[in-house]
């Protein structure tokens, strides 16, 4: 049986009365209506609140996630606990007993190469989470090594997903609300984060100098404010946002700020979308061959109100069909990502003549060689190296 890794309470948003909330042994406590002040106080009574087990001796890998994740939770974001736990708790679950003196580098291979669908970034960085837990508590004196400190991570993906002004203009075309099309559009035109996308509120806006900053401590390396620059198609996407009065800017249509979970199933409705369409353009249809197949397998019966109704022969073929309408749309288009739009404004930024530095600093780079290490996306654009070849010799 896997062990599962200490999950700590979180601030949740009443919409109904407007404020924050944490819940501690089945009592609420109002965090009250400004989300920093909010998280501000949750980290406080986190690190004020005592143990709520025991830990286990550290000879083995899960009591030492535990402890990393309990200095995650008093000394780092949020976010970067709940990053650290999820990647820990795989690994825990595969190896629920294992001890810190039998841990070899194949056991973390083996669980690398578990995952058969995954990108190489996604598994660097379950190497990274058990690695740096390891070397924290190596810092902590509390083991003399880590025995999985020289183990040879995958390399780190390239960013290669380039959108053209076509694909955009066809993604637009496709979003059937204005929420959406806002918040695809700003990650366009600012190339900021997703995470940063989601998070703007009100209270990061400078409209004065156009542009949105984040404080040291909501930035994500917490170590300078992040400044985001607005161009003006930027600039007036958020002034056009301010008039929904919301304390985010990008919000759904329900006036809730958007979450990964949501702005991944918007991208997944886009992506069939623009699939059907498609298909429509080719004429590509489900086979009623398929469809008599697809009808055996569903369930015959749905439940409404508490009561079970049989479905008739022709409910049973419309789901059919639409399910493997659905199915055979995502065939026919690609799934876009909010990073994607990131990674496309560096491509295009650099095509227009940015230099890297400029270009990592507008990025909210820590480091100005990220742009060359890790975005490849000029290696696609021979002709645009061409001519600044030419431009070298030329001296214009």
């Amino acid at each position: 049986m896997s062990r599962s890794l200490y999950h700590h309470p979180k601030p949740f948003f009443r919409a109904s009365r407007g404020t924050w909330h944490l819940q501690i042994e089945g009592k609420q406590i109002n965090l009250g209506r400004d989300r920093k002040d909010a998280f501000d106080r949750y980290h406080k009574l986190m690190q004020q609140q005592p143990s709520k087990r025991t830990l286990a001796p550290t000879s083995d890998i899960a009591s030492i996630a535990d402890q990393f994740l309990d200095w995650c939770v008093k000394h780092r974001a949020a976010d970067t606990y709940e990053w650290y736990r999820e990647r820990l708790q795989r690994f825990v679950s595969r190896y629920p007993d294992l001890k810190i003196d039998e841990l070899k580098n194949h056991h973390v291979q083996d669980w690398i190469d578990s995952y058969d669908g995954l990108s190489s970034g996604s598994k660097r960085n379950l190497c990274r989470a058990i690695q740096r837990a390891l070397r924290w508590a190596v810092q902590q004196e509390i083991i003399d090594r880590s025995p999985i400190a020289h183990f040879q991570k995958p390399r780190a993906g390239r960013r290669k997903t380039v959108i053209d002004e076509q694909e955009y203009a066809r993604i637009l075309a496709n979003l059937p609300n204005d929420d959406f099309r806002d918040l695809i559009r700003f990650a366009w035109h600012t190339g900021a984060r997703a995470a940063e996308c989601l998070a703007i509120e009100v209270r990061h806006l400078d409209l004065a100098n156009k542009r949105v900053v984040f404080p040291v401590d909501e930035e994500k390396m917490e170590r300078i404010p992040r400044v985001i620059y607005l161009s003006q198609e930027a600039h007036a996407i958020v002034c056009s946002r301010l008039k929904r009065k919301t304390e985010f800017i990008f919000t759904n249509t329900c006036g809730k700020p958007w979450t990964t979970d949501a702005v991944n199933c918007a991208f997944e409705a886009l992506q069939i979308r623009m699939g059907k369409k498609a298909m429509t353009e080719t004429a590509v249809e489900v086979s009623v061959e398929e469809i008599d197949e697809t009808v055996a397998s569903l369930r015959p019966t749905r439940h409404v109100r508490g009561k079970t109704i049989v479905k008739t022969e022709s409910e049973l073929r419309a789901e059919a069909k639409r399910k493997l309408t659905k199915r055979l749309a995502k065939r026919y288009a690609r799934k876009h990502s909010l990073t994607e739009f990131r990674h496309s404004w560096c491509h295009h930024a650099l095509r227009r003549g940015l230099d890297a530095l400029t270009v990592s600093v507008l990025m909210g780079h820590s480091d100005p060689s990220m742009v060359s290490r890790v975005y490849s996306h000029l290696n696609h654009a021979p002709e645009y190296l061409l001519d600044q070849a030419q431009r070298a010799v030329e001296g214009s």
